[in-house]
């Protein structure tokens, strides 16, 4: 025995070392041949040795059959639980409602974990049944399956599958026990070893509840959950027998036809009747349903939002707030027709906290860019940015309310050619106040607005007031940035609003709870941003241009400004109360022009609409004004605007406002502008193409001298045809002095 001890040894069995075994293994051989040297045959052969010879053998094969079929390294329950990862990711609004979901891992299609009491009883015991029906008594392998399926490989049957739940889990967490090319008799038995030492190590729910959701049931669903989800449109809660004897059809063959798995499953069943199998069988494997049960509220912020298998994400959404919008542009682009306006986008934000209560990129419908973000692209934004010119120059005290600008034609001369601001009337109101001006949207006095702040300290401005498209220099925009040439978003035209709801204090929005405060930063005086305020919530002086009774106009107090882009490529309606700023957008996502869409036919329904539905228990109210505001009635020479109650920043006020006479005014030159350049059409006859010459200011007695030529006296506006070739253009007064000139060419 001392002898067969030092063998065990020897081995490294006793030691544990069984990786050493084929190198011990071959030292005994050594021996044994050098005593076969020394002593013959009998010193080899002896009983005792016999014996030795016979142990090691089967030691040595028990040992090679254990390493074999060692299988490998298992998780424990918690573990598999804790590292599961959803293919989607959920967003949840401020109130903890799931209002969307998005997928982010497209390898498979996994929900979340689901625990075993939340399938139904009767899901549980069917899939139990037809995968495994002594599970709850073997100990992680069914001896009496093994052996009916051995019996059946020697009857020449078709051999029954001898897999437990427990050796199916064991795959599942170890794939290389059963990937393909690895099913093999030694394989077999690495399984069945893995199995018996699950069972060793976790509970039979754990391991229920751990094959519930790692089998595939049909193409990429993985997981009770998804396929309840993906094949029914249900929650695995509310299986039902048949479903679930649908879903044990399907385990052996996920991708078989509808005619097989109704077969199955009525085998599965043991039912008398099963014709019912076979149309759910072909409507379970119809067109797909949604895999997502949320109520799909929020697809654009998802996308946003949701880039992390798993995640869980509340944002600032509310789920009631975020209907009502949708609800709203549905409406609104319904009703407008797709060969109108195809696409629409809604934000909300609640003023105080800066939350964004409703996000709505798109609703889809006839859209054909439904899976852009209407909320966050890039888009012209019209006169939306007025407001803040208009802000800008009364702070600094270049204008007051009641300042009076000129709605006249006007030519200004920029390095890219002629710049003619129009209005959207195409009509000219002759002098108005500011107030009228901004209200009524009125486009040249908006650049003659400019012309005051300069368009630099304007542009810095919109940057400073949180638009961020604005990447070049005042002077790229030019002119046209008075009338929205830039690009801005919807997200920032909420926000740069809400700041004249806040008294010129400025700071991010946010889309999540996550999400830190930013404090509110001073970008506008408090005097300034009120009186803008006021004026965009006053529906008289916007009369002129949008009638008494337009859907800017509210049963309570609101601000609000529309835009309409170049070639109505975008319509915009942006406004606040004192508790809410809303914002719309409308327009074609793919940049066609929209047809017979303004800004109080496109967007501002759907802003009425949001904000009637805001305030249905609460009427917005004005907020008082500033410490810094005098208010004082004040007339208006001439009758250009009715008496009223103006307000001003303290020491800017008026009691009388007249706009300066023609007599006041230097004459000069309006049209040619210095500099122009006229092409001659070939196409048009020469005399269809004479240029009119227009002057401004007292020119009484003032002439009209073209190089050498007399043109008469300069208030008949002469119609000239000059030849090619650059001219001289000059006013002169009754001494023959030169008061104005300019240069301008013909070709």
């Amino acid at each position: 025995m001392r002898r067969f001890g030092d063998l065990l040894a020897a081995l490294g069995v006793v030691a544990g070392r069984i990786d050493r075994f084929p190198e011990a293994l071959a030292a005994w051989a050594r021996g044994q041949r050098a005593a076969f040297r020394e002593r013959g045959w009998r010193g080899v052969f002896t009983p005792m040795r016999i014996v030795l010879a016979a142990a090691a053998l089967l030691i040595g094969t028990f040992v090679t059959l254990s390493w074999i079929t060692r299988p490998p390294p298992l998780p424990g329950y918690a573990a598999v639980v804790a590292n599961w990862k959803p293919s989607e990711a959920w967003l949840y609004d401020r109130n903890g409602r799931l209002i969307d979901s998005s997928r982010v891992d497209y390898r498979a299609r996994r929900l979340g974990w689901v625990r075993l009491a939340d399938v139904s009883q009767v899901a549980r015991d069917t899939l139990v049944a037809a995968e495994d029906r002594r599970f709850r008594s073997h100990d992680g392998v069914d001896w009496w399956a093994l052996g009916g399926a051995l019996r059946d490989r020697l009857e020449g049957k078709r051999a029954r599958g001898a897999s437990t739940l427990s050796m199916q889990v064991a795959a599942y967490l170890a794939p290389e026990l059963a990937a393909p090319g690895h099913r093999g008799t030694w394989d077999k038995l690495r399984q069945m070893r893995a199995g018996a030492g699950l069972e060793a190590r976790w509970s039979k729910d754990q391991i229920l509840e751990a094959y519930l959701n790692l089998a595939g049931f049909r193409g990429e669903a993985q997981g009770i959950a998804a396929a309840a989800l993906g094949l029914f449109g249900k929650t695995p809660a509310t299986l039902t027998r048949d479903d679930a004897l649908l879903l044990a059809a399907l385990l052996p063959n996920p991708g078989a036809g509808s005619t097989e798995v109704a077969r199955r499953a009525c085998a599965l069943g043991h039912d008398k009747d099963c014709s019912r199998f076979a149309g759910a069988a072909a409507s379970m494997l119809g067109p797909a349903r949604s895999l997502a049960l949320d109520p799909g509220l929020a697809p654009h912020l998802s996308a946003k939002l949701l880039d992390k298998p798993g995640a869980r994400i509340t944002s600032t959404l509310d789920a009631r707030i975020q209907s009502v919008a949708i609800a709203a542009l549905r409406r609104q682009l319904q009703g407008l027709g797709g060969t109108r306006a195809r696409d629409g986008a809604v934000v909300v934000v609640d003023n105080a906290s800066g939350d964004v209560l409703a996000y709505v990129g798109g609703i889809g419908g006839e859209s054909t860019a439904a899976a852009v973000d209407g909320a966050s692209a890039y888009r012209q934004a019209g006169s939306t940015l007025k407001p803040f010119l208009y802000a800008q120059a009364i702070e600094k005290g270049y204008l007051t309310a009641a300042s009076i600008l000129d709605d006249s034609p006007v030519q200004l001369d920029t390095a890219s050619g002629l710049y003619v601001p129009q209005n959207y009337d195409r009509a000219f109101k002759g002098p108005v106040s500011a107030r009228v001006a901004l209200a009524g949207s009125l486009n040249v006095p908006a650049v003659r607005a400019l012309l005051l702040t300069g368009v630099d300290a304007f542009r810095d401005r919109l940057w400073d007031t949180g638009y961020r498209g604005l990447v070049e220099d005042g002077q790229y925009y030019g002119y046209s940035l008075a009338l929205g040439s830039a690009e801005v978003t919807l997200l920032e035209q909420v926000a740069a609003f809400r700041s004249l709801a806040l008294g010129g204090r400025w700071s991010p929005l946010r889309l999540t709870r996550a999400t830190h405060k930013a404090p509110l930063r001073k970008i506008v005086s408090p005097e300034a941003a009120w009186i803008v305020a006021d004026i965009l919530a006053d529906p008289n002086a916007r009369a002129g241009t949008f009638g008494v009774d337009s859907a800017l106009r509210l049963p309570f107090w609101a601000a609000a400004k529309t835009g309409t882009s170049k070639a109505m490529r975008d319509n915009w309606c942006i406004g606040f109360s004192d508790r809410f700023t809303v914002g719309v957008w409308v327009g074609n996502l793919e940049g066609d022009p929209m047809r017979a869409v303004s800004g109080t036919s496109g967007a501002a329904p759907v802003w009425r609409d949001v904000m009637m539905a805001l305030h249905s228990a609460t009427p917005g109210r004005a907020s008082p004004p500033p410490p810094g505001i005098e208010s004082r009635t004040i007339r208006f020479a001439e009758g250009i605007e009715q008496p009223r109650r103006e307000y001003f920043i303290k020491g800017t006020a008026l009691s009388e406002v007249a706009s300066a006479p023609a007599a006041a005014r230097r004459p000069h030159i309006v049209n040619p502008v210095a500099g122009s350049v006229y092409a001659l059409d070939p196409d048009i006859p020469l005399d269809r193409q004479r240029l009119a010459i227009a002057v401004a200011g007292e020119v009484a007695g003032h002439r009209l001298l073209l190089d050498r030529d007399d043109l008469g006296t300069a208030d008949t506006r002469p119609l000239i045809l000059p030849r090619r070739g650059q001219h001289r253009l000059k006013l002169v007064d009754l001494g023959g002095r030169v008061v104005d000139q300019i240069l301008f060419t013909i070709r």
